[in-house]
């Protein structure tokens, strides 16, 4: 028997960052597997003789001899025929619930990597859809459904004992294997764009009314609900007409692949009353026969009865192979110790999938530790694009950024993490207590997560929640002001003296008294021999910035010391966001 250790290997993430070895290891797991279950069917195949084959001997031998010698030596066999069959109908259903746990051990952490990431440049649809497809398929693997076309490639057994018994049976299974096939085919035709439609169709419903649900402070205060419900209803019923006509057609070639199958095994038995009347074969050939043919048929009735879950567990697999392939960055897999170097962005050229002009337009400038920088400039101008560069969250179309000679896109996530800190525009905090978002996560040392909420000056603030470090946020937890996550999350981005701090508009949601923490904050980064860069409009927290650079439509239009940057703006030149003297 194949356990889930053995098919799911223990290093898991050897070449994790691999999507072609990471698909290829996959599919490798399926193939093994397969063949190990269709030996397993094979043998099942064969131990299902044993029942119409006990019929015909009962019959034939049995009542005309009248010895109950032979009636117990048959039973006996045919009962412990039966026992094996039991455990190897077992074995082979935990060989699929080993697939599915051994696919989804390969494949969760790249899965969420890619998603991960996806998030990052394209939003939560493709994202969330990658973890229920990765879920989906391994909920597919261990269902009855797949078994199915195993037990139909080993029919050859019955159909040579049927043309054993006679030519007859032979020839009118073979027929009703074709028309059975005859029918799949025409239900994969019938239904195979309808259920694709169908599924793209529910999949964007779903993520558009999740991701609309993210705003529901705007929806209820602003009585957005009801346009909302409207489009929301229109996307949804577009995917339920798709889906219950494929359902129709789907469960109308079912019923009419069952009621053929019937009539083939009445068919059978007819035949084999007319041979039995030409005395060609004996009566417990014929009753042998109906359930051969029964079982001949029964796995192509269950193929086409399951076809959708085939579909879809199909469709699953091909979207997980693409986000595989399209959103699982190839990184770096071995970590790289702490390390305190100059900042070199050099020809630096991004353009986002699917746009011919580039946002960033080959920005070079460098930073030696201990500088720190202020980004300045129109909106649009690409500044946040620049800061996702910076930490290695996009990768660059040409050039790239290097931290002591490493490049950051490929430098190893967790050890890159320790090595930085980052403050998105958009602040959140994950699900779990502050504690946890200040040590990001992880089992932080009580003195490190002080110091960085000390940093940060939001210790304070932090000692009046209900629990203090233990008060948990997130979904459904306290209710944290904009200010207050913002703090929190810069308290996260100094965690651990990270060595390049890269802020996008740090001081959008505080107040006179946080912006004054936030500029200690980044004077004693800068005093401790970190790298700063800041994005900001509000010109105040500049005055923390030994250089300025002012970008303007994704190139550098100056860049240089602060007091020089701002002296060389002609005084009837309006200033750029951000920038005071």
């Amino acid at each position: 028997m194949i356990s889930k250790n053995q098919i799911g290997p223990k290093k898991a993430q050897n070449g994790a960052n691999d999507p072609r070895l990471l698909i290829l290891k996959a599919r490798r797991v399926f193939v093994l597997a397969l063949i190990y279950a269709a030996l397993l069917s094979a043998c099942i195949g064969i131990l299902q003789l044993s029942t119409p084959l006990y019929m015909m001997q009962v019959h034939d031998r049995v009542l005309n001899s009248q010895s109950m010698d032979t009636l117990t030596m048959l039973t006996i066999l045919v009962i412990g025929a039966l026992v094996i069959y039991g455990v190897l109908e077992y074995i082979r259903a935990l060989t699929f619930q080993a697939m599915g746990s051994a696919v989804v051990r390969w494949l969760n952490l790249p899965v969420l990597t890619a998603a991960v990431q996806a998030a990052a440049d394209q939003g939560l649809t493709r994202a969330t859809q990658s973890l229920r497809d990765l879920a989906e398929l391994r909920s597919f693997l261990t269902t009855s459904a797949v078994s199915a076309p195993l037990d139909a490639a080993w029919s050859p057994i019955f159909l040579g004992v049927l043309f054993a018994l006679h030519p007859m049976f032979g020839l009118l299974g073979a027929i009703s294997i074709a028309l059975l096939v005859c029918c799949g085919l025409l239900t994969d035709l019938l239904t195979r764009r309808l259920m694709k439609e169908a599924n793209q169709a529910n999949i964007e419903a779903v993520s558009k009314i999740g991701s609309s649900l993210r705003h529901a402070e705007a929806i209820e205060a602003m009585g957005m609900l009801p346009a909302l419900a409207r489009r929301w209803r229109t996307a949804q019923l577009h995917a339920l007409d798709a889906l219950e006509t494929s359902g129709s057609r789907s469960k109308a070639m079912a019923s009419i692949t069952r009621s053929l199958r019937f009539m083939i095994q009445a068919a059978a038995l007819a035949t084999g009353s007319i041979l039995v009347m030409k005395q060609e074969i004996s009566p417990g050939a014929m009753m042998a026969t109906t359930i051969l043919v029964g079982r001949l048929l029964a796995p192509f009735d269950s193929m086409i009865e399951n076809w959708r879950q085939w579909v879809l567990a199909i469709a699953s697999w091909r979207r997980i192979e693409t986000a595989l392939n399209q959103d699982l960055a190839v990184r770096q897999t071995m970590p790289q110790p702490r390390t305190q170097g100059d900042l070199v962005v050099d020809k630096l050229v991004y353009a986002a999938p699917g746009l011919d002009v580039p946002i960033i337009k080959g920005v070079s400038f460098s930073l030696s530790p201990g500088e720190v920088l202020g980004i300045v400039g129109p909106s649009a101008a690409g500044k946040s694009t620049l800061a996702r560069l910076l930490v290695g969250i996009q990768k660059p179309t040409t050039g790239g950024v290097f931290l002591d000679g490493n490049n950051v896109y490929l430098w190893e996530r967790a050890s890159f993490g320790q090595m930085t800190g980052y403050l998105p525009q958009s602040v959140s905090l994950l699900e779990g207590t502050i504690r946890d978002n200040i040590s990001r996560m992880e089992e932080g040392e009580p003195q490190k997560v002080l110091e960085a909420a000390r940093l940060a000056d939001v210790h304070d603030m932090i000692g009046r929640l209900p629990l203090g470090y233990d008060t948990p946020v997130g979904d459904g937890h306290l209710t944290l002001s904009g200010g207050q996550r913002q703090r929190i999350a810069l308290a996260r981005c100094l965690y651990d003296h990270p060595r390049l701090i890269v802020l996008d508009e740090p001081n959008a949601n505080l107040d006179a008294i946080g912006e004054r923490a936030l500029i200690r904050a980044i004077e004693r980064a800068r005093n401790d021999g970190a790298i700063v860069i800041m994005i900001a409009h509000r010109p105040t927290i500049m005055q923390a910035a030994d250089k300025l650079l002012v970008l303007e439509n994704g190139r550098i239009t100056q860049f240089g010391p602060r007091t020089d940057v701002v002296a060389s703006m002609t005084p009837g030149e309006p200033r750029r966001e951000g920038v005071s003297a």
